[in-house]
């Protein structure tokens, strides 16, 4: 895998992707950004979030599930000090489908957070890592209608 991030003055950065995709991150005014595109820092989140969402949705759909929508709502805090790493982040994953069961998308976040989620593996060596998860049961009768339930899988963050 490769990566090249390029400098944009004063203090913006164009990441590009071996795969060939761009992105521009910037900093704070506050700290001689534009305020551009996400920090980086925000962009491990991101990356951390798509990663675990890509294989909650790839796991749901190998067991069959009917899932149409999946949100990860993350939060994190960092280090008071430097180097400021992320040190508690926490996913809440919003699974809506039809006729999901819990026990599925409980089993797809532990999968995903104890096997596949490089990211989430990766950054679990400085962070706590939680997840908790809420179910949106949509009906073909009534599609605008949701019936909400709420779970958190058994194993809860990464080993380390």
């Amino acid at each position: 895998m490769k990566a090249r991030v390029r400098w944009l003055a004063p203090m913006g950065f164009v990441g590009e992707s071996g795969s060939g995709h761009s992105v521009v991150m910037d900093g704070p005014p506050g700290s001689g950004g534009s305020n551009l595109g996400p920090r980086p820092m925000e962009m491990l989140l991101l990356g951390m979030g798509g990663c675990a969402s890509f294989d909650v949705v790839h796991i749901l759909k190998k067991a069959r599930q009917q899932v149409t929508d999946c949100e990860a709502l993350i939060e994190a805090e960092r280090a008071d000090t430097e180097p400021k790493v992320f040190t508690k982040i926490h996913l809440h994953f919003i699974v809506t489908g039809r006729d999901l069961a819990a026990r599925h998308v409980e089993r797809a976040i532990s999968l995903s957070a104890e096997k596949y989620c490089s990211a989430s593996i990766m950054l679990g060596k400085t962070a706590e890592i939680t997840h908790d998860f809420e179910i949106r049961q949509t009906c073909p009768e009534y599609p605008d209608e949701q019936v909400i339930r709420s779970g958190r899988p058994a194993s809860s963050s990464p080993s380390r």
